[in-house]
């Protein structure tokens, strides 16, 4: 009988933990409905009243230079492009269920600073709505910052005031970004995590050494230290002011350092790091840069150790989307997008002593996973 009764007790069991799994993902979708829908809503409102800006602006007599943007290639439709951010933030929900990264926060500061970031990106407009009609891209190109910082570097990426090169740059430019990606920029850039959750399983987290390449404002590092507190990080970027918001964002971060430098020369000894990972700064490297870039990730990363390449889809990766790599260097300021999408990047892995993994696609952008063999 005892066995008996224990036995009938374990169904009980099974499915009072089945409906409490149950209820954990019901409430985990629902919190996470609840942070990343208004987020994707608020970015949408600016994108709205960023194109209804520009429309008045050409309406009210300001000159322009420029040929109207051109595509014959398919471009998605508005349908098409929600219904594959539904599958990024699928994606990004289902990563987060199976525990390869914690719960998000995204860490879009307090509402005053949400306005005040809002207030900087509204106020660029019409300097942004100039350069794009008139061609002006070099205003950040003085004689100071050229001694300084490499020619390709030194330009109004995106048509923004300041290039990369002032704090009111670094402060607009996570706003910009969520606008253009209409509020799924960090789960695009979360969906490297995955990469390094397979790198680094089975070890001693405490014991390793990440280095992001072009850390820009630290958003990426933030959503690594969320899933390794433990883990040593370097951040590394050319521009002083994105360093110093970085370093902002990630000042309750301990084992993470920040360093001012370019992708070409890396200031770490060879073999010294376990991951380097890459977000959104490929498509805005010159060619001979990006493999100078890639000749350092093979000579610092050690034998087994693992890179991820976050960017932009690439001619052949989502044919809907052909149009849209075509009309995106015409209508924001890409010197080097054009080469960006036609680089075979499995060559030149294989040029530096990097062996490619796979490709995921997410949205408009495409995970790269390479890893030094041992």
């Amino acid at each position: 009988m005892h066995a008996i009764s224990g036995f009938g007790a374990g169904p009980d069991r099974l499915g009072k933990k089945t409906m409490s799994n149950t209820l954990s993902r019901i409430a985990t979708q629902a919190a996470y409905g609840a942070s990343q829908l208004p987020r994707m809503a608020w970015y949408m409102g600016h994108g709205i009243a960023m194109r209804r800006l520009s429309r008045l602006m050409l309406g009210q007599g300001y000159q322009s230079t420029r040929a109207r943007a051109h595509t014959d290639k398919p471009t998605p439709d508005r349908r098409r492009q929600l219904a594959d951010m539904a599958r990024l933030l699928q994606a990004d929900l289902a990563n987060v269920e199976a525990g390869i990264y914690p719960f998000p926060i995204d860490r879009d500061g307090s509402p005053f600073d949400l306005l005040n970031r809002s207030r900087l990106f509204f106020t660029d407009l019409p300097e942004v709505h100039r350069r794009r009609e008139n061609g002006v891209t070099s205003d950040v190109l003085t004689n100071d910052l050229r001694a300084r910082r490499p020619r390709y570097y030194l330009q109004n990426f995106h048509f923004q005031s300041g290039g990369w090169m002032t704090d009111e740059s670094a402060l607009r430019y996570d706003t910009q970004v969520e606008v253009f990606f209409s509020g799924t920029a960090n789960a695009m850039r979360r969906q490297a995590l995955p990469a390094l959750h397979e790198a680094f399983a089975g070890r001693d987290v405490g014991r390793l050494r990440l280095l992001d390449v072009g850390c820009g404002t630290g958003r990426f590092l933030g959503f690594v230290k969320q899933a390794w507190p433990r883990l040593r990080v370097i951040g590394l970027d050319m521009s002083d002011a994105y360093i110093r918001e970085a370093r902002a964002h990630l000042r309750r971060q301990p084992r993470s350092s920040l360093v001012v430098a370019g992708a070409e020369a890396i200031p770490v000894p060879d073999e010294s790091l376990d991951a380097v990972t890459s977000i959104f700064m490929f498509h805005e490297l010159p060619p001979k840069i990006r493999r100078g870039a890639f000749a350092e990730f093979g000579r610092v990363l050690k034998p087994g150790g693992r890179l991820v390449i976050v960017d932009s889809l690439q001619i052949g990766d989502n044919p809907a989307y052909e149009g849209s790599l075509e009309l995106f260097p015409q209508n924001f300021h890409e010197p080097y997008f054009s080469t960006y999408i036609a680089e075979d990047f499995r060559q030149m892995a294989r040029d530096h002593g990097l062996a490619h993994q796979r490709d995921v696609m997410a949205f408009v952008s495409k995970v790269m996973v390479f890893d030094k063999p041992s």
